[in-house]
């Protein structure tokens, strides 16, 4: 180990680095220091020497040019068990950097603006930052590299303590960090350059993706697993992991997952007051109506039972009302854009759900990452969506009606969000049957006429939505057969004029999107 003798400051985030300077300048270490950082650390009284100083060269080209110069990178790369790195860097005047406090432009913070240049993002691309921490990191052994002002105390700490000096186990980890530091950095310019000019490509050749961890969980999917949660870059303050919680315990990496599927469902649904609860990431009731409290109730009459520890999604500010409708269930999770004071208090006497505030409106870039043996695979976010359905095919002898229009297009929009095989029968603004996750289709269609059945939910004059093709007329059966009169689904079936005559035999109505919502 070393001492530090001198230390080369230079931060986009300046937060606590006056303080950590004149800690630096207590204990005898001399400050290198460039353009902003250099003018706050001597308005602070803090006594450093400028960097053109120090190499005898002016910054340049608006600061582009600044600690691109052999005695910087010298004094960061001899090293210090070495003589003929001595005899050089005595040879030409170069002295020691023993610690470099640098962190990168604000490049993320810059491209998240909505109304950013292409020119303001490429000047905020650092280049003397990430040469300089990541020559110190190479040479960790003898160079302090500190980018995170909260490894200061540590830093600090240990100096005080050590005589001058930072721990090798210091300084390996903050070189770790420094290469995650850079490596994420160079990652979030490539994605955002991705994004500009021609777009020979919708996938690059090489896809990188670099994840921030906010915390660990209690644990995976099951208790024997570890989990962790990270934020994606660009979308900080627009997701899930940014919600308010309110109140109720930690999340865990199942809550994540189904409240992901909820508010992915609840988007699809903007133009009135509408509920969704999700159990084990497939909806379980769906329903719009001209009150929240009501779409709610709505919502949990299509399947009561496995509302039962489900996670709830309301697109409209929760009331005392709605709130009083909810704790008649146990819940998990309520999530909603705001709670007033009166649900607040209601719910407070449950202290174990957990409240997330979140505007579920705003969208989230990026592609669906699914993780497979040995690779991963990427695809784009299922956003396809038929505006008018009155646009489609209908291959049966009798069109749907108005109404049975209006059912078919509140059921697309929710089986698009189902594990296949999805069979979903509907009104024109609530779910009334679902079944899903099954390996055959007429199952699925069993299975949600069972459940209505059960909640003595009529599916009389109901429309059905099927995520993919029928394979054979036996769900047409049954669907027709527990009361439905219309039909969607993506049609491409060898067996279409199967179900087509079925269908006219049945007096339904079907008509064809030539798109599937197929989920695995």
């Amino acid at each position: 180990m070393s001492k530090v003798h001198r230390a080369l400051i230079s931060v986009s985030d300046k937060s606590g680095i006056v303080d950590f300077a004149k800690e630096l300048n207590g204990i005898g270490v001399e400050i290198l220091s460039t353009g902003g950082t250099a003018r706050t650390l001597k308005e602070a009284g803090i006594d450093v020497k400028d960097v053109s100083e120090y190499t005898g060269f002016p910054e340049m080209m608006d600061g582009r040019l600044k600690t691109l110069h052999p005695k910087i990178h010298g004094g960061l790369l001899w090293r210090r068990d070495n003589d003929s790195d001595r005899a050089e860097i005595e040879k030409h005047g170069i002295e020691s950097i023993d610690m470099v406090v640098v962190n990168l432009y604000p490049f993320e913070q810059t491209v998240s603006k909505p109304d950013v240049s292409f020119d303001d993002a490429i000047e905020n691309i650092d280049i003397g930052g990430p040469t300089m921490i990541r020559a110190a990191s190479k040479n960790f052994k003898s160079v302090a590299v500190v980018v995170d002002p909260s490894d200061y105390a540590r830093v600090l700490d240990e100096m005080k303590s050590g005589g001058g000096e930072v721990s090798y186990d210091t300084k390996l980890y903050l070189a770790k960090k420094v290469f995650a530091h850079t490596a994420q950095y160079d990652t979030l310019i490539s994605g955002y350059l991705n994004t500009k000019g021609r777009q020979d490509e919708t996938f690059p050749q090489i896809f990188t993706k670099s994840y921030r961890k906010i915390s660990d969980v209690r644990y995976g999917e099951n208790p024997h697993q570890k989990a962790a949660v990270y934020r994606e870059p660009l979308n900080e303050g627009l997701s899930l992991v940014d919600a308010r919680i309110l109140q109720g315990k930690e999340m865990s990496f199942n809550n994540y997952l189904d409240s992901s599927a909820v508010i992915d469902l609840a988007k699809e649904y903007t133009d009135r007051p509408t509920a969704v609860i999700v159990k084990h990431n497939n909806p379980c009731g769906v329903a719009s109506a001209d009150t929240i409290s009501e779409a709610y109730k709505h919502a949990f009459e299509t399947d009561p039972v496995s509302a039962f520890g489900g996670v709830i999604s309301l697109n409209r500010p929760v009331d005392e009302a709605t709130a009083r409708e909810i704790l008649n269930l146990f819940v998990e999770i309520i999530i909603a854009p705001s709670f007033d004071e009166g649900a607040l208090k209601l719910i407070s006497e449950k202290p174990n759900i957990r409240l997330l505030e979140l505007d579920i409106s705003r969208d989230v870039s990026g592609f669906e990452l699914r993780k497979i043996q040995g690779g991963l695979l990427l695809q784009e976010r299922d956003l396809g969506m038929i505006h008018d359905l009155k646009t489609c095919e209908v291959v049966t002898k009798r069109p749907p009606g108005d109404e049975e229009y209006e059912a078919m297009a509140y059921a697309w929009r929710v089986c698009k969000h189902m594990k296949s095989n999805a069979i979903i029968y509907a009104a024109r603004d609530r779910t009334l049957g679902i079944g899903c996750g099954q390996t055959s289709r007429v199952d699925s269609a069993r299975l949600a006429a069972l459940k209505a059945a059960n909640y003595n939910i009529s599916l009389k004059g109901s429309a059905v939505a099927s995520d993919a093709f029928f394979p054979a007329r036996d769900g047409i059966d049954v669907v027709a057969e527990a009361g439905a009169t219309a039909i969607i689904q993506p049609g491409g079936s060898i067996k279409d004029k199967e179900t087509i005559a079925a269908c006219d035999e049945h007096n339904v109505a079907m008509i064809f999107t030539g798109m599937r919502h197929f989920r695995h």
